[in-house]
């Protein structure tokens, strides 16, 4: 997992509501616990048509969409049953982050474990940014803050913790050993 503290890219753009998780990586595809390669089924049944070929309509075939590590999706992203292979599908596609105007707490939880962050706005902020997902956004962790080339600020909340794993590249495991030292330096001043 990479840290971030700003990220700047243009937006993929998913309108539909109620992306659930199932969707986003479906169930046969959950076989695996490596992270690495589940972005080839990130939106499977989306992407891909009966043939194998590429849906040419679906968002993440088009050209132009490309290398963007923004999706702009629509309310209640990520619903459904809990899969730590959504956020890995995601990420391994490219993205870094999804804003929406609602996304469900499991799946939130568990892109912030695995360096996703999710990001909710208001929902006519949301629409706002769908219309030109070719501007470049900036997203600011330390400040809590997306950015639009035309001036506008939208704050978005995140927690203490999750801000600093986000901005040291780290999940829970990995923040606490690289506390270590004080760990240890606690636990030999209260030994009994």
């Amino acid at each position: 997992m990479s840290g971030f503290r700003t990220l700047t890219s243009t937006s993929v753009v998913l309108r539909e509501t109620n992306i659930d998780t199932d969707q986003i990586i479906p169930a046969r595809f959950l076989s695996t616990t490596e992270r690495v390669g589940l972005g080839k089924h990130a939106f499977n049944d989306w992407r891909w048509q009966a043939d194998g070929t590429p849906n040419p309509v679906f968002a993440f075939n088009q050209p132009h969409n490309a290398g963007r590590s923004i999706l702009l999706a629509g309310r209640n992203f990520g619903c459904g049953s809990s899969r730590e292979h959504a956020p890995w599908a995601l990420a391994d596609l490219g993205l870094r982050a999804i804003v929406s105007s609602e996304i469900a707490d499991i799946f939130r939880g568990n892109s912030l474990k695995n360096g996703l962050l999710p990001i909710v706005l208001d929902e006519a902020d949301v629409q706002t940014l769908m219309q030109r997902p070719d501007d470049e956004l900036t997203i600011d962790v330390a400040a809590r803050e997306l950015r639009t080339p035309d001036g506008r600020v939208y704050a978005f909340p995140l927690d203490g913790f999750s801000q600093t794993c986000l901005l040291e590249g780290v999940d829970q495991l990995g923040y606490l050993l690289g506390r270590t030292p004080d760990i240890e330096r606690y636990e030999s001043e209260h030994a009994r």
